[in-house]
């Protein structure tokens, strides 16, 4: 097998499709809201949380798939192709049970969990009327992450891209039919943002699996004969991935809470303007989750031919590529954002847009913080330290919550100042990571 070369070029080859295809969740999420936007702020603002709450659900599935996208690069990288083969069927089989769990405890306890966490009966209601179908696409978003791991673990990234424009055209049109009630339907408002993310996941995954069943690479790796179920490879892959999914819960759990705490101190109106910045968070934050995805991948083959100092490599390349093409995107949004952002959150409630400048200008200082703590902190995971990142992330966590909790509280600060949580928590994540690199503990990691 050809040697993988740490340069810029290899990086961007891997990364721009993933910019699209890791960030499918993303493009969901922003689609129902902006749609969302235009045919309810109520529903808009119910959306805030339990968009994040899903977000958090299908990070799960997406961690585990991470864990098999490293074990699966580490073998590509090692040449053994009968293992990639074992490694895929085993995360496929696992995701499938994983979604079963989930689906159950959405469809049966769902009610219980938003209780705790909603103070206003009328998003309560909301996020039920949005949970309920929305978790029959947990099956597909698990099983979809567990071949774009396969893809993503081997470097074949290009049907990545062609199959989350698929995901996002789908999910346009039915947004646009359901929730607004075209073509003789009745208007579903919240409701119909779930069903019509739920079918686009679902039309993805059958356009996904058409293009595998045809694909010589997959036969190649002969994916498509059964093994016998590797018990011992399950447990490998769980241990590898369990601080990735910890991590991932952790990071979206924590960003559910604030948005929790932000309807319950400052009320509806502070908790849209705070959803209008989330969704501008999103989009701006996809770049980095493309190159933090194929940063994982590069990362884990380099170890896998033992050549630490390549990947060393490709960390710093890959942080200074990501900033550098995050801050072109998100200077000019952040400061203008009655240009770039009127197409999507204008009309009746532009006033919003206004409202929510000065949170749009912390975006700036914020998304800079993301753009290489997030690559440097999936160099550390890529390498398979996955407890030493689960390390940093829980305490930056407890940083985050606790000064988010003590300014709603006690300070009374602006939304957009209660904000500044998230740079401490990128900031601390930048530094830490920053500090195992320099250390070398990473590279003593053996998958």
């Amino acid at each position: 097998m050809k040697t993988i070369q740490p340069s810029y070029k290899t990086i961007l080859g891997v990364a721009v499709p993933l910019m699209l295809g890791s960030a499918a969740q993303q493009i969901i999420v922003l689609s129902d809201n902006v749609f969302l936007y235009h045919a309810s702020l109520e529903d808009f603002g119910a959306i805030a949380l339990v968009g994040v709450f899903y977000l958090m659900i299908a990070s799960i599935g997406y961690g585990f798939s991470r864990g098999g996208q490293i074990l699966i690069a580490r073998r590509y990288g090692e040449e053994s192709m009968t293992a990639v083969g074992f490694n895929f069927y085993t995360l496929l089989v696992f995701q499938f049970l994983l979604a079963l769990i989930f689906f159950l405890i959405l469809q049966f306890w769902a009610d219980d969990i938003f209780y705790y966490f909603i103070q206003s009966e009328d998003i309560y209601q909301r996020t039920l009327k949005y949970i309920y179908p929305r978790s029959y696409g947990i099956f597909f978003s698990y099983l979809g992450c567990a071949m774009i791991a396969l893809y993503t673990g081997i470097a074949k990234t290009r049907f990545i891209v062609i199959d989350t424009l698929i995901l996002a055209f789908a999910n346009v049109i039915l947004n646009y039919i359901f929730i607004f009630g075209k073509f003789g339907i009745e208007p579903m408002g919240i409701r119909g943002a779930a069903w019509a993310s739920t079918i686009a996941e679902m039309i993805a995954f059958i356009c996904f699996v058409i293009y595998m069943l045809r694909d010589d690479v997959i036969r190649s790796l002969r994916i498509f004969k059964k093994p016998k179920f590797d018990y011992k490879l399950v447990s490998a892959m769980f241990n590898l991935s369990s601080p990735i999914v910890i991590q991932s819960m952790i990071g979206l759990g924590s960003w559910f809470i604030f948005f929790s705490m932000i309807e319950q101190f400052m009320g509806e109106i502070p908790l849209e303007i705070s959803n209008l910045g989330r969704n501008v968070y999103l989009i701006l934050s996809i770049p980095t989750w493309g190159f933090a995805a194929g940063l994982n991948t590069l990362v884990s083959n380099m170890m896998g031919q033992q050549r630490p100092k390549a990947a060393l490599t490709v960390m710093y390349k890959s942080g200074s590529l990501c900033f550098i093409v995050t801050m072109l995107i998100s200077i000019p949004v952040c400061l203008f954002p009655e240009f770039f952002l009127s197409p999507l959150f204008g009309g009746e409630n532009s006033l919003l847009i206004t409202a929510s400048m000065p949170l749009l200008k912390v975006l700036i200082l914020l998304l800079a913080l993301f753009s290489i703590g997030s690559i440097f902190m999936n160099g550390v995971i890529g390498a398979g330290a996955t407890p030493l990142a689960l390390k940093i992330q829980i305490l930056a966590t407890i940083l985050y919550l606790s000064f988010a909790y003590y300014v709603l509280s006690y300070l009374k600060w602006e939304v957009h100042e209660i904000w500044f949580a998230e740079v401490l928590y990128w900031g601390f994540i930048l530094g830490y990571s920053l500090y195992v690199i320099l250390s070398k503990k990473w590279i003593r990691t053996q998958v």
